[in-house]
Order: structure tokens, then C-alpha cells, then sequence
């Protein structure tokens, strides 16, 4: 009954938290939002109305109408919209810096114009199409003294951070074999107009989903591929394919990775898992077990951990079999040390990290400019491999006087 109560308690706070009102000591962060995202309310409005130090200032849409439905629903205080919303929003002396979860094809650009008007970027993930996108946005935040950071947010949270340090306590010795998987059954997943099924704003279950796996295994291996064994894939074919149709989304992909000391990897990544019996929806996939030469390590949802998860650690010694099942909601909870509650969701952890580095301050923990990198690179490697090769590189190009 507990558990439920805690469930219960966590899910209701997290999505309601309590507001934090920001005061002038504090110097509060003004946010600007480009897009009125599905993702925007959990991944930043919420999470900037319970920080002490942030205030959701702004959101620009194409569509001025929606920006403005955004804004009254949200409680921001302008709303910027038409052709020039982006950059109006972004040229604005108040904003301080900017969520960006436009679609992937737009990241590059309109992260380099934040930087170019002097404003720090929390960009979704993936970075962008290709890796030398990602490469070039963090020269240049570097080069403005700026600070650019790509949300992969599960890896704020606790929970993930105490299957690592399990692993990197050698208890159960080195890694033999992760495998990764995020996948959800058809119907669950995005509608066949969604942008994750558009190939020139950057979609595919690769950049969408297989971001999150590939990360969480170079995360808990704490190393990176030395090369893809094997990807396949299953196109996405809408019902109505015009003769102008090329197949060159992925619905799925899955892959296997060669690492480092004879250690393998294997991700799955899938928009619309097929129905079973063409009937009943598969359960969806949130997962990663990592296994050891003394043992396994199951991880169920390290995506949204907040919500539920649990780590189960199996060990082999003497052909004694033992295990044990942790859930990690807090840092305390894992014995570690860093800020933050039980309801807080992945994002708040994540706004935590992202105002502590703006603010000079340490912050628990970091998604640097080489993992966002290489991160892409291997996307990269993993679409050449099968035969789809990259998503089309960006043609903003910034000008000097930028």
C-alpha cells in the first residue's frame, strides 16, 4: 500500500509541484521557449515554476495564436508568433536563455542564432542531424562564453547514476554485454503525420528513441563503440504512399555494438511495435540490463524514473545466487550525495544542473560537449550501417557579422 501512496504521491507533486517565487537576490534566469512543444510543459514549464531561480518569461510560435493559447494556459508573460517569432523571441534583451525542442532538423540553426544573440541553450536531444552540427554549436557556445547543454534528462536523476556507480564498484566484476531498448506498441506511439516520420526535419526511431539506448550504454559502459557488428531496420511506410514516397525513415532499428575489452551492446529502438495477433499491444520497452562476469544488473524505466523503476541486481559467487532490488528516487536513497525530492521528475533535475553551470556553481552532475559529440557520431554510424545513412545536414549557414 505504500508504494502505491508513493506512487501516487510523487506523480501528483511532480506534475503539480509547489511554486517557487523567484526574488531579485536571487537573480533569477528569464526562459524563452522556441515552439510551443507537446514536450514543453513537463520538460521545462513545470520544472521553471518550482526552481527558485528561473522564470518562464516567453514562447514563440509560428502560429501567433498558438503562442499566445500557450502563454494564458502557462501563465508566461509574452508570446511571440508569425514568420519572425523564433527570432524576435530570441533577440529579446530579457531572455537569458533558451529551451529549444524544435524538430531535429531545426536545432542546428536556431541554437546558433540563441548563441549568436549571447543567450545560454538547453537543446533537446538529439543535438542534431549530424555530428559535426553538434561539433560546430559547441565551438561557438564556447567561443561566447555561453553554456550549451543536450537533455538527455535521465541522467540527472539518481537512479540512473546508482546502477554506475554499482558498475564502477567492480562487485560484479567487468561488463560482458548491455543491452538497451525504447520502444512502444502501435498506436501508442506518434500519428504517421508526426515529424518523427519526416525525414527532412531530421525523424527516424533512431534519433527519436535510439538517442536514449546508445547514450545509456556508452553512459554505464563509460566507454564509447569501436565499431557497429550489425543494424537492420523496418521502414516506415505510411498506408497512403504517394508515387514521390522514399523509404528512408526508420520505424525500428536494431543494432549491436562492439566495445571495448571484448565487451559487446545491443540497442532497440521501435515508434509502432506490430500489435500481437494483430490485436493486442506489446508491452513497451523501457529498459537496459547490463551483464557481468559476477552477475546482472536489470533496469526497468531509466527513462522517467520518477514515475516507477527499479534496479535489480542479481550476483553469482560459489554458484550462490543472490539478489536484491533497489529503487533510487532521491540522492540519499542511493547513498550519494546531491539536491532534490522523490517527485522531482528527470527535468527537474536536469533545470537544477543547467542554472547551477549558468549561475558558476557546480553542478551534480554534467552532459559535456565530447558526449553529445561522439553520441551523434555514432547515430551516424549506426544509419550508414544501414544503408539510410545520415539525416540531411542543415543548410543555415552563420554569417560574420553573427
Amino acid at each position: 500500500m505504500s508504494s502505491i501512496i508513493g506512487f501516487i504521491q510523487r506523480i501528483y507533486t511532480g506534475l503539480n509541484p509547489p511554486v517557487s517565487v523567484p526574488t531579485l537576490e536571487s537573480r533569477p534566469l528569464k526562459f524563452g521557449v522556441l515552439g510551443a512543444a507537446t514536450i514543453a510543459p513537463i520538460a521545462i514549464v513545470t520544472p521553471a515554476k518550482n526552481h527558485p531561480e528561473t522564470i518562464l518569461y516567453a514562447v514563440a510560435a509560428r502560429d501567433k495564436a498558438k503562442a499566445t493559447a500557450f502563454a494564458k494556459k502557462y501563465g508566461i508573460e509574452k508570446a511571440y508568433g508569425g514568420p519572425n517569432g523564433y527570432q524576435e523571441l530570441i533577440d529579446d534583451p530579457e531572455i537569458d536563455a533558451i529551451y529549444n525542442p524544435l524538430p531535429n532538423g531545426l536545432h542546428y540553426e536556431w541554437t546558433m542564432k540563441a548563441l549568436a544573440a549571447g543567450k545560454h541553450v538547453l537543446l533537446e536531444k538529439p543535438s542534431a542531424d549530424t555530428a559535426e552540427e553538434t561539433r560546430q554549436m559547441f565551438n561557438f557556445a564556447e567561443k561566447k562564453g555561453l553554456v550549451l547543454l543536450e537533455a538527455f534528462h535521465y541522467r540527472f536523476h539518481p537512479a540512473i547514476q546508482r546502477v554506475k556507480v554499482i558498475i564502477d564498484s567492480k562487485e560484479l566484476g567487468a561488463i560482458k554485454h548491455i543491452s538497451a531498448s525504447l520502444a512502444i506498441p502501435k498506436g501508442l506511439g506518434p500519428k504517421t503525420t508526426d515529424i518523427r516520420y519526416n525525414y527532412a526535419l531530421g525523424g527516424g526511431s533512431l534519433m527519436d528513441m535510439g538517442c536514449y539506448t546508445l547514450n545509456v550504454i556508452r553512459y554505464l559502459s563509460s566507454s564509447n563503440p569501436t565499431s557497429v557488428i550489425s543494424a537492420e531496420h523496418s521502414v516506415f511506410t505510411p498506408a497512403k504512399s504517394p508515387a514521390s514516397f522514399k523509404p528512408n525513415i526508420d520505424r525500428s532499428i536494431t543494432a549491436t555494438l562492439a566495445l571495448p575489452d571484448n565487451a559487446t551492446a545491443s540497442l532497440k529502438c521501435d515508434l509502432a511495435m506490430p500489435l500481437k495477433y494483430g490485436l493486442l499491444p506489446p508491452m513497451p520497452l523501457v529498459n537496459a540490463t547490463i551483464t557481468l562476469e559476477g552477475g546482472k544488473i536489470e533496469v526497468y524505466n531509466f527513462v522517467m524514473p520518477t514515475l516507477y523503476h527499479s534496479i535489480k541486481v542479481t550476483t553469482k559467487d560459489n554458484k550462490v545466487t543472490k539478489t536484491r532490488v533497489e529503487k533510487v528516487y532521491t540522492f540519499a536513497d542511493g547513498k550519494m550525495e546531491g539536491k532534490g525530492e522523490a517527485w522531482w521528475t528527470t527535468y527537474r533535475f536536469q533545470l537544477e544542473a543547467f542554472v547551477d553551470r549558468i549561475k558558476g556553481r557546480t553542478p551534480q552532475t554534467w552532459v559535456d560537449r565530447e558526449d553529445s559529440i561522439v553520441n551523434m557520431h555514432w547515430i551516424e554510424q549506426i544509419y550508414t550501417k544501414t544503408g539510410l545513412g545520415s539525416r540531411p545536414k542543415s543548410e543555415y549557414v552563420l554569417t560574420r557579422s553573427e
